[in-house]
């Protein structure tokens, strides 16, 4: 059965998409720990990031540096924060969250954003990243 995840990066249900290409799919958490967060993914489900090929883990960590760039440019942080949980949803994801202080890795304090802004936001860092990687 696919996973929400997987139906995500489908386009089955709808997602602020920032970065793609043939293997992963990136996209704005809903329930952002801080505005810009993002996830990235594999396309092909796994559980568990450490049961990924080393080929597979490989090219997700490149992908996510990738990602991580174009937050750094979208939003003001010192830096991009990661985290590797995946506790919540059975598909490996990497969490890639703009942060200034270790405090804004609290996972406890999550936040609903309008619409209107993860939209501005998910434009802001998919344009970056266009820019940054222009090839996909």
């Amino acid at each position: 059965m696919s996973t929400i995840f997987s139906k995500i990066a489908a386009g089955e249900i709808p997602s602020y998409r920032v970065a793609a290409d043939d293997r992963h799919y990136a996209f704005l958490d809903i329930n952002p720990v801080t505005p810009g967060h993002v996830l990235v993914i594999p396309r092909k489900e796994e559980d568990y990031i450490f049961n990924l090929s080393d080929d597979d883990y490989s090219a997700l960590t490149l992908f996510a540096k990738r990602v991580a760039k174009a937050i750094e440019q979208a939003i003001p942080c010192k830096r991009v924060g990661v985290a590797v949980i995946g506790l919540e949803v059975p598909h490996t994801h990497i969490h890639l969250i703009p942060i200034s202080s270790e405090a804004d890795m609290d996972f406890h304090n999550k936040a609903q954003l309008p619409s209107t802004e993860m939209e501005a936001i998910a434009k802001s860092i998919a344009d970056k990243y266009s820019e940054l990687y222009p090839e996909g």
